[in-house]
């Protein structure tokens, strides 16, 4: 059941496959973290705007954050995330002089976290 959201910057349109990513991402998180692949959603937020330290321009970005039913360790949640770093790379096809910075977060829901 793990709640995957992936905010990526409006420039990495054309450039980021995320469908092919999210079919990648779930059985890559359910055999790390032991669910079924069934359970994993992962839903897409495009950012208009976003700005990178100082630079002038052409940056992009790609955060992804795992967030799972409490119970894992440290370690495991570590692993996840750098391998779903490893599996972003791939996706990604920046155009040229894009710099595409890449971040992931695997933590745990909140205790009122309900489905139906």
């Amino acid at each position: 059941m793990p709640q995957i959201t992936v905010d990526y910057s409006a420039e990495l349109d054309d450039g980021f496959d995320r469908r092919g990513f999210a079919l990648a991402l779930h059985p890559l998180v359910a055999e790390t973290v032991t669910t079924k692949i069934p359970g994993c959603k992962t839903r897409f937020r495009r950012v208009e705007e976003s700005v990178v330290g100082d630079a002038p321009a052409g940056d992009a970005i790609v955060h992804v954050e795992v967030a799972l039913l409490a119970g894992r360790t440290a370690e495991l949640k570590g692993r996840l995330t750098a391998a779903i770093l490893d599996l972003l790379a791939g996706h990604l096809k920046a155009a040229d002089g894009l710099v595409v910075h890449t971040s992931a977060e695997t933590r745990d829901l909140d205790p009122s976290f309900a489905k139906s």
